[in-house]
């Protein structure tokens, strides 16, 4: 997620090297306390972060930015687009360091049903509780986009709208053009396929 603020760091300065940007983070004791990471690894997250981040927040566009460097061969921008609001939890138009931190965690120490929970609000574009056909196309062609050529063998054109075709009609238990929370997690967790397919967004995070 974001490699760039990943950086490995020898030394960490403590909170006194935190007061000098404009956001201050929260104590590292409560990030630790509320995430799945020590407090090294946060100082650690933290300097990367700093270090691509100054002022402590990340809006959009740097946040597409930053991303774009790891997909020359696409075009990211919408998935960015479509991650920052999924990092951005209380929707203020960026990302501060616990929005990070709290993902982060989310992604790569959550439990499944924690990390289902996630990829289904970064599907539900419009955070209103349910997944249509149209925004779970919407991430998959974002996704394709992103990729670009280095896909093999080469997807055909139509393969996002196939595949949503597909595991949309699996996951709409109540064929009500709409899905909840509860059919996407009992689809995931019934279905390798559907499993595989809307977690994918972990390897191009």
């Amino acid at each position: 997620l974001l490699p760039c603020f990943l950086y490995s760091a020898d030394t960490v300065e403590d909170e006194m090297e935190m007061a000098t940007v404009r956001h201050r983070p929260e104590a590292l004791e409560l990030l630790e306390a509320q995430s799945k990471f020590t407090k090294k690894e946060l100082q650690i997250l933290y300097r990367g972060f700093k270090n691509e981040c100054p002022s402590g927040v990340v809006n959009e566009e740097t946040f597409k930015e930053i991303y774009s460097q790891f997909f020359p061969q696409g075009d990211s921008t919408t998935y960015a687009h479509f991650l920052f609001n999924a990092f951005d939890t209380d929707h203020n138009g960026s990302v501060s360091f616990e929005d990070f931190v709290m993902g982060l965690s989310i992604l790569l120490r959550g439990t499944v049903q924690e990390k289902l929970n996630w990829a289904f609000n970064l599907y539900d574009i419009n955070k209103d509780g349910y997944i249509t056909k149209e925004e779970m196309l919407d991430i998959m062609k974002a996704i394709y986009d992103m990729m670009g050529k280095c896909t093999y063998p080469v997807l055909k054109e139509d393969a996002p709208r196939q595949h949503v075709e597909t595991f949309f009609q699996k996951m709409d238990k109540n064929k009500d053009g709409v899905v909840t929370i509860d059919e996407f997690i009992e689809s995931c967790q019934k279905d390798e396929n559907i499993m595989r397919s809307m977690q994918l967004f972990e390897n191009v995070i």
